[in-house]
């Protein structure tokens, strides 16, 4: 089952495009009046809740040697969960066919010149369905600053985000692949009730699924060039009971020379040769 290494990066390639959703949000801040006091970048990182939340609430004396306490707002986010999703299962014999070019040579006298060489046929099997599941933690230490991030968010989700991308950048530029981001819910947290020498915290958590699908090795095999058929009479043997060769059959490709891929359109020569003398 195992022993051939493979490594699509798929489960780093979905953070990585989780992340870049949430990548440009702002703040802006305002006077009594309306005018604007500031905008400010809201700093992503991939880093679990609680351990952000305890980073938040260190100290912020300078003349000492303790952390000094992060700027709000600011947010994370963490993978929580794989879950199997029978819904999008596939067969799993079911095949991708395509082909793989390699490098080219200055021919022979059974080749043409700048052929491909010893073609190879690719192929990967169906792949396993999976829904990945995101937390996004939104930190502030105001209400407003929190809702205009939450705003910004949801009006994108309804309910879900379809992102393209391509699957095998190398071995298959054209084959991309959707992959739905569908937003769960939102939960909200105030800890205003902490004691007075705490920070207050204000953190609004959005749950979402990201459907993912994992393809294994792909396989790579060589372009069948010749057949070989064998034909025998049955139960014709001298007792009766075994079977006598009658013809061999050998299908080669026309012309022969023809250096093609799996899918390539060209004619057949076919070789009948006779395991007995039919002249009498």
């Amino acid at each position: 089952m195992f022993g051939t290494h493979f490594y699509h990066e798929k489960i780093r390639k979905s953070v990585s495009i989780f992340g870049r959703l949430f990548n440009n949000i702002y703040v802006i801040r305002k006077n009594a009046s309306g005018g604007v006091l500031n905008q400010l970048k809201v700093p992503l990182s991939y880093a679990p809740r609680k351990k952000f939340l305890e980073r938040i609430r260190q100290q912020t004396d300078l003349y000492t040697d303790e952390k000094v306490a992060i700027k709000l707002p600011r947010m994370s986010f963490e993978i929580t969960s794989f879950t199997y999703d029978l819904s999008r299962q596939l067969t799993k014999t079911s095949a991708f066919k395509g082909r793989l070019q390699k490098p080219t040579f200055a021919g022979d006298d059974n080749n043409p010149p700048g052929g491909v060489a010893n073609p190879k046929a690719q192929k990967f099997y169906s792949p396993v369905p999976y829904s990945i599941t995101f937390d996004l933690n939104i930190y502030a230490k105001s209400q407003d600053d929190a809702l205009q991030i939450v705003e910004q968010i949801l009006p994108t989700f309804n309910p879900q985000y379809t992102v393209t991308i391509k699957t095998f950048p190398t071995e298959y530029p054209d084959f991309k692949e959707d992959i739905p981001i569908i937003i769960q819910g939102v939960t909200f947290s105030d800890d205003f009730e902490a004691e007075m020498s705490q920070r207050r915290t204000i953190t609004y958590t959005l749950t979402f699924e990201m459907k993912v699908s994992f393809f294994g090795a792909i396989a790579n095999s060589t372009i069948i060039r010749k057949s070989i058929a064998d034909v025998f009479f049955r139960d014709v043997g001298a007792q009766g009971d075994s079977d006598v060769l009658a013809e061999t059959i050998t299908i080669t490709p026309n012309p022969t020379t023809i250096i093609g891929m799996p899918d390539s359109d060209y004619g057949f020569d076919t070789d009948i040769d006779l395991a007995f003398d039919d002249s009498a």
